[in-house]
């Protein structure tokens, strides 16, 4: 698992909404030739339509609230698992309860170049 994490794709962010910080994270992975230039647009899209904010809680109420942004794999150019800390909480709605929001500290923008293996590559993530 250690090679879907690269330097060049781990980012700390002083984004404060869920847009600023995933068009900031886009961005960068758009210039290092990771993403398409499409990549936000779908990201952003999927994110409304189907959230990826989980809550931590029930495995220990000390641990942060993450989210796992991710789109098809026709919207990237690599398989790679993207960490990004969040100096300041920002709002994502909950995967188990779209209605739901549910402040995190932590992403984990998924980039899979290869259909076949995201179910897996979510499942290990997790």
């Amino acid at each position: 698992m250690t090679q879907l994490f690269s330097k060049d794709s781990v980012f700390v962010s002083n984004a404060d909404s869920k847009e600023a910080v995933l068009t900031e994270v886009s961005e960068a992975l758009l210039k290092a030739g990771y993403v398409k230039d499409n990549f936000l647009e779908h990201v952003l899209d999927r994110e409304k339509n189907y959230p990826t904010a989980l809550s931590l809680s029930n495995i220990s109420e000390t641990y942060p609230n993450v989210a796992v942004p991710h789109t098809e794999p026709e919207f990237v150019n690599t398989t790679k698992i993207v960490p990004v800390k969040l100096t300041n909480p920002i709002v994502f709605q909950n995967m188990s309860s779209p209605h739901k929001d549910l402040p995190v500290e932590f992403l984990f923008v998924i980039l899979n170049g290869t259909k076949a293996n995201q179910v897996h590559l979510l499942s290990d993530l997790i």
